[in-house]
């Protein structure tokens, strides 16, 4: 006998926000999923609760022509499904009070429309390589083929970067103030990362305008948290039979979310903590706690989970054992080296760590998180396993989930299928593979590159040795049989 579940309880918010009375005092690059169901959703819940004028004006500066088509037609609303274990609740978003996109427009309208003076905040979701950073220097990167192009036509720009430094030099030869530059993606220090690509730009055009964007423009970094999977055909199909209805813009999300911005606004900003948004002084305590906590579990549980058989991070969170490891994890070899403000509960935070986790309605590949495992292992488990040692403290976690990861990057899982491993160092996982069959030569290889571990975990024998036994446990016995006997 078969039991089938009841269709999940459904609740439609309409947004209460009259876009006639808002003005383009945000101008956002990057109408991306992600911003979709954050900034944009916070920013509606806002004008909600104050009957302020902050609107937004979205841009797209490379493909995206066809979703702000899309966006015009439907007034610039659309639908944000937050999807939780037990319920659907979807919310319109009014918050956007116009669009523009160089295809559509143009690159001078873009320009002009971040020189407006009452455009206070220029935000951005462009992702890491949109900042056009050498991340070896943490300054801009003058080869970059858009830098390149934009340092030899300044007012007709490709980056984010040179739309941004054109529309400050405007506003410099009017007499207007600037604006602030506020970064919301994932890229620790974010407003950092854009003050050094900003600075770097206009320092290579005109030194004085350089000091002039120092002096007038300021750039708060941000902490943002949401899990939003990339939109899909199916996507749209579901939510648009929740609705009746069909949006081509609509988004779908967890209903967990989290914003922490560093309170540091040239020109006054929205009153985004009205609708749980938190602002602090410093952002790098809580940019901290989500590497370490929640990124370096989600990563633990990819690789585990992965080799274990699990398709999806909710799957893998139905084992027992997975969901007390995940717990201990977050709480034992992480949480104890982080410096927080006082008042944060640690605990209450992995908890909802863990109910994310499990929430099966979204569909969270174990494959997809263990992507580009080489660039996140130092920022997720780097600093915490240096502290471990460095106080004698148990790391034994933190050593299960590097030794998953050198396992899932052999290539093969435990049913003898080859993994798809998407790397930009797979070519050297595979080369050390293929050249050293002995396990403790094998861990040594993998430690041996320095991108991802300081040397000195090599010369550290007791580390070295841990770390074999624990590679050797999960090679032999198997991902679920090493977390079950933890």
């Amino acid at each position: 006998m078969s039991i089938t579940k009841p269709p999940l309880k459904t609740t439609i918010i309409d947004s209460q926000v009259n876009q006639a009375t808002l003005k383009t005092r945000i101008v956002h690059i990057g109408f991306g999923a992600f911003h979709r169901a954050h900034q944009a959703l916070y920013t509606n819940e806002m004008l909600e609760k104050t009957q302020s004028d902050w609107g937004i004006c979205e841009v797209n500066l490379f493909s995206g022509s066809e979703i702000i088509k899309k966006l015009r037609l439907q007034n610039h609303r659309y639908l944000v499904a937050e999807k939780g274990a037990n319920e659907n609740i979807i919310k319109m978003v009014g918050s956007i009070k116009e669009s523009l996109h160089p295809k559509l427009d143009s690159k001078q309208a873009i320009i002009e429309k971040m020189a407006e003076e009452q455009v206070a905040i220029v935000s951005m979701t462009i992702t890491e390589k949109g900042y056009c950073v050498d991340h070896s220097t943490g300054q801009l990167d003058p080869t970059n083929s858009l830098i390149i192009h934009d340092l030899e036509t300044p007012s007709e720009p490709n980056s984010a970067i040179g739309y941004i430094v054109e529309a400050l030099r405007l506003r410099k030869q009017r007499g207007l103030k600037g604006f602030s530059v506020m970064s919301c993606d994932n890229v620790q220090e974010n407003g950092h990362v854009a003050k050094a690509a900003v600075l770097g730009f206009a320092t290579l055009l005109d030194t004085q305008l350089a000091q002039w964007i120092e002096d007038n423009t300021s750039f708060p970094c941000t902490m943002v948290d949401r899990i939003v999977p990339a939109v899909t055909p199916e996507t749209l199909i579901e939510i648009a039979k929740l609705v009746g209805t069909n949006d081509p813009c609509a988004v779908a999300c967890e209903p967990f979310r989290q914003w922490v911005i560093e309170d540091n606004f040239i020109q006054g900003r929205p009153d985004w903590n009205v609708a749980g948004a938190e602002f602090v002084k410093d952002v790098v305590p809580f940019e901290e706690m989500k590497l370490r906590m929640l990124n370096g579990t989600h990563s633990f549980l990819a690789y585990l989970g992965y080799l274990g058989g699990y398709t999806h991070i909710s799957d893998a969170m139905t084992n027992q054992a997975y969901r007390n490891a995940a717990f201990d994890m977050m709480l034992k070899a992480q949480a104890v080296t982080l410096k927080m403000p006082e008042g944060t509960d640690l605990e209450d935070y992995a908890s909802s760590l863990i109910l994310r986790f499990a929430n099966p309605s979204l569909k969270h590949q174990t494959w997809q998180i263990a992507m580009d495992g080489s660039q996140k292992i130092p920022q997720r488990f780097g600093a915490s396993l240096k502290y471990h040692l460095e106080n004698g403290s148990d790391y034994k976690w933190i050593a299960i989930a590097i030794a998953g990861w050198m396992r899932y990057v052999k290539g093969i899982d435990e049913r003898g299928n080859a993994i798809d491993v998407k790397d930009p160092l797979a070519k050297t996982f595979c080369a050390i593979n293929a050249n050293h069959i002995d396990p403790i030569e094998r861990v040594k290889a993998f430690l041996s590159i320095e991108s991802i571990f300081d040397p000195s975990l090599l010369l550290n024998t007791e580390f070295v040795n841990t770390l074999t036994k624990a590679y050797m446990f999960v090679n032999t016995k198997g991902a679920c049989h090493a977390i079950s006997m933890l």
